[in-house]
């Protein structure tokens, strides 16, 4: 009854005990649906491709050599290989957007401040580089650049530094698991691709339901490598604590540095002298001659 003793119409009790079923049931609906588009454009959320190159090393004045390889499953990738002046070959693993063209200037100051042999690649479906973006494909694609790396007669095999930024982290974490690097260093590295959907979007609960995972956070403390990890405390992006969270799953040797007053992608240009000091004593401590 209402206050006053007057009776709640049939229609009405009927109305009000149905009500939150039915918004309970519009509500699943509507979240399948969400969940159901966010599935098909799942790449589409991970991988940003550009496929016009925008420049090559020449472009700064470094000397290359053009790279075609083929991976396991007949993928024709496209990468340079900027030649150093010490042993060590920094293997590159880059980030979810762009292409290799797009970390030139990075290139070009990393040669100059550590003077290694440098290798960059695109991934299938970026740059010049035959296919379509995937999980596994990313993983194949890494294997088929270390083979290609160590195949070289001016590369030391046993001097290779694997090293991923952003999404790169996560697929040179995954071939570290698996294949023996000098070294392993991860610049803004995140746990997961459904820790990063929690924190980006925790609004959008799909994060249980995505097949694309790059599970660091699992795959970290089965590395046998010394590994550096570098993370802004102002990244946008991925958050600090994720790439401390991998930190701390990693097992010994291992070395982490906070990056102050940088963002996600210009850490090489806002990090400062602490940055570069950083990377070069990693490779002094894995026993490198950087000839300075």
């Amino acid at each position: 009854m209402f206050a006053g003793g007057a009776r709640i119409p049939r229609g009405l009790l009927r109305w009000v005990e149905w009500t939150p079923l039915y918004l309970l049931g519009l509500a699943t609906l509507l979240t399948a649906g969400l969940v159901a588009i966010v599935l098909a454009l799942e790449t589409h959320f991970i991988y940003y491709p550009v496929r016009p190159l925008r420049g090559t090393p020449a472009d700064l004045g470094l000397a290359y050599h053009e790279a075609a390889f083929t991976t396991a499953d007949g993928v024709r990738l496209h990468g340079w290989f900027v030649p150093g002046r010490n042993a060590v070959t920094w293997l590159w693993f880059h980030g979810n957007a762009g292409n290799i063209s797009h970390r030139l200037e990075n290139i070009a100051l990393l040669h100059r401040r550590l003077g290694v042999n440098i290798f960059i690649f695109d991934y299938r479906g970026y740059g010049q580089s035959e296919g379509h973006p995937s999980e596994q494909g990313t993983y194949r694609d890494a294997d088929a650049a270390l083979a290609y790396v160590r195949s070289l007669p001016t590369v030391d095999p046993a001097r290779i530094v694997a090293f991923g930024r952003s999404l790169g982290a996560a697929v040179a974490v995954e071939l570290a698991t698996r294949e023996q690097v000098f070294g392993l260093v991860l610049e803004a590295p995140f746990t997961s691709i459904p820790a990063m959907a929690r924190a980006l979007y925790p609004f959008l609960p799909v994060w249980p339901f995505l097949r694309t995972r790059y599970d660091s956070l699992a795959r970290i403390g089965h590395i046998t490598a010394p590994v550096l990890i570098l993370h802004s405390r102002d990244d946008e992006v991925v958050p600090y604590a994720q790439g401390q969270a991998l930190f701390a799953a990693a097992p010994e040797p291992k070395r982490f540095y906070t990056i102050v007053g940088a963002g996600h992608n210009d850490t090489y240009l806002r990090g400062g002298e602490g940055y570069w000091q950083a990377l070069a004593s990693f490779l002094r401590e894995l026993g490198a001659d950087l000839g300075d």
